[in-house]
């Protein structure tokens, strides 16, 4: 007879709960970063829309706001640096978010930025309607 204490682990149905966790962590990390960075996209009264991004950590000179109109998409992304400060442990990590303007009803050309205190914002202007125009019949 062994004197080895078998330990009971918790389980549903008959794996682990642990393995139910952590057992396929590349994909759990994958799943939990895929919404990185956090982004609010909302309307004004004006008309324009605006869409917010909490970069805690990275500075105005790491971002990059590239517009293509022929899409009529707008892409923010950023490169991560190991650079400078390794000892602070605010998770940066590089990304790349697209916004596509399907109604096409935005002046993606003519939108600005602002980032202060981590908070990117991105305005973007509503396009000018166009108005009936009358011919004159020689």
């Amino acid at each position: 007879m062994s004197n080895l204490v078998k330990y009971h682990t918790p389980s549903l149905l008959g794996r682990s709960i642990f393995d139910e966790l952590f057992g396929d962590f590349p994909s759990l990390a994958r799943k939990s970063t895929q919404g990185y960075p956090v982004a609010d996209i909302f309307s004004n009264e004006d008309g324009s829309t605006t869409l917010e991004f909490a970069l805690a950590g990275f500075s105005k000179e790491d971002l990059t706001i590239e517009i293509q109109p022929e899409k009529s998409s707008l892409t923010v992304k950023a490169e991560a640096t190991t650079e400078g400060d390794t000892s602070r442990r605010i998770a940066r990590r590089s990304f790349q978010k697209t916004f596509v303007n399907y109604d096409s009803n935005l002046d993606l050309t003519a939108c600005s930025a602002d980032f202060h205190n981590g908070l990117l914002s991105v305005t973007i202007p509503r396009k000018e309607q166009l108005q009936p125009v009358i011919i004159d019949i020689n």
